[in-house]
């Protein structure tokens, strides 16, 4: 199994625990927010839980499979998390349509987008320069 891939199954774990996130006691306030910062919604845990099987599906096909998947949901990620940290609200769970533009305190925003923004911008950053390929 090639590092790519090996990159895209540890997205499948990672992604698969980000939906879970709200089906963990003790992981969720009394406000329904994970970690006291952000809340998950069912649009939120659906995009995770595509995310997820996308990165196992690519890292079970190919390495070149994998590499789509790593550049292609880097990109989409990391642009996310810029625009949340932009604007406060992304476009991957619809929120920039349902919610618009939100004047959030900009650590708030750093806090919900950081998680956006590192596993896009490593995804892609993986994808373009760690392409070894099988031997």
């Amino acid at each position: 199994m090639t590092l790519l891939r090996k990159i895209a199954l540890g997205y499948f774990v990672v992604l698969t625990g980000a939906a879970a996130l709200n089906y963990i006691p003790g992981l969720t306030d009394e406000e329904g927010l994970a970690f006291g910062i952000f809340a998950l919604d069912i649009f939120d845990d659906a995009l995770h839980l595509v995310s997820a099987f996308w990165a196992l599906a690519a890292a079970l096909i190919s390495h070149r499979a994998a590499k789509i998947f790593l550049v292609v949901f880097g990109a989409l990620y990391l642009a996310d998390g810029a625009m949340g940290l932009a604007v406060g609200s992304g476009y991957l769970d619809m929120g920039i349509f349902t919610n618009g533009v939100l004047d959030l305190d900009f650590t708030f925003k750093i806090y919900a987008n950081t998680p956006h923004i590192g596993l896009g911008g490593f995804a892609l950053l993986s994808g373009l320069f760690l392409d070894r390929g099988p031997a």
